[in-house]
């Protein structure tokens, strides 16, 4: 079981996800910081930096408490410039698992999530068989190398493809208060005691902008970016969150978000935004 509330570590990677972070003394405070608020979920993947932030999460908190659990996901690298290259063939993905073990100080990951899609945007399902893909993380979790599997930016079909394979723990793909598409996908895998964990919570690179959100924000007292996560947290009781920043005074508005309690009336009023 993790908590409700956990952080993404993407934004501790430097500029585009690529290189170091700005403050490395701030980011080792957030992860810490993190783990003293209560969280026991950090997203991370070792095509952040690269290696980046799997190399501070080991720093900031190995030995790693015991109810931490570490999330990353497989399916792409980086290349010289910070590009991100598909990289998705059965030797590729054993080989970024180690990668991860290695550099997290882990003989063993939580969970995989195998992370498919991207389209013109970046992060839209692609239609398409990932047995092969999913078969091959199967394989490493039967090896003891992996606990749980999970998918990233993906569609209906390919989960019920690779359920048909082993179990699936968690979907994660991009999903906010404006950015709707999975609804239908979201009650799929409440259906199916499965976690979902949308990515960009609160917009990511382009952050979320409503004038419906800002007036909701001041009128319960709160950011707009907590309403914007606790909606979610409301949105379903499947569905976990990641949020990530680089500040520690940021951590603590996010996970202080989690306490924020919405009436129906204004739910409704925020699912407007979303059409």
């Amino acid at each position: 079981m993790v908590g409700r509330m956990g952080f993404g570590a993407m934004q501790l990677a430097g500029p585009g996800v690529f290189g170091p972070p700005a403050d490395h003394d701030e980011a080792i405070a957030v992860l810490r910081t993190a783990v003293e608020l209560g969280v026991t979920h950090i997203d991370t993947a070792d095509f952040y930096g690269p290696h980046v932030t799997n190399e501070l999460i080991r720093e900031a908190l190995a030995p790693y408490p015991d109810d931490l659990h570490i999330v990353t996901k497989v399916g792409a690298v980086r290349d010289a410039s910070g590009g991100w290259i598909h990289a998705r063939k059965p030797a590729e993905l054993r080989e970024q698992v180690y990668d991860n073990l290695r550099r997290l100080d882990l003989s063993v990951m939580d969970v995989v999530n195998l992370r498919v899609g991207g389209g013109a945007d970046g992060h839209s399902p692609e239609p398409g068989s990932i047995g092969e893909m999913f078969e091959a993380l199967a394989a490493m979790r039967s090896e003891g190398l992996i606990r749980h599997l999970g998918l990233s930016t993906v569609d209906a079909a390919q989960l019920a493809e690779a359920q048909a394979i082993a179990p699936v723990v968690c979907v994660q793909n991009f999903y906010n208060i404006a950015g709707r598409r999975d609804d239908s996908l979201v009650r799929l895998t409440a259906a199916r005691g499965i976690a979902f964990v949308p990515y960009f919570p609160l917009g990511g690179f382009t952050p979320l902008q409503s004038d419906t959100l800002s007036a909701v924000a001041a009128r319960v007292g709160a950011s707009p970016m907590a309403v914007a996560q606790a909606w979610l947290l409301q949105r379903s009781p499947n569905i976990l969150l990641i949020p990530g920043t680089s500040s520690v005074a940021h951590l603590r508005q996010n996970v202080a978000s989690a306490s924020l309690v919405l009436d129906a009336e204004t739910v409704a009023e925020l699912d407007a935004i979303g059409g």
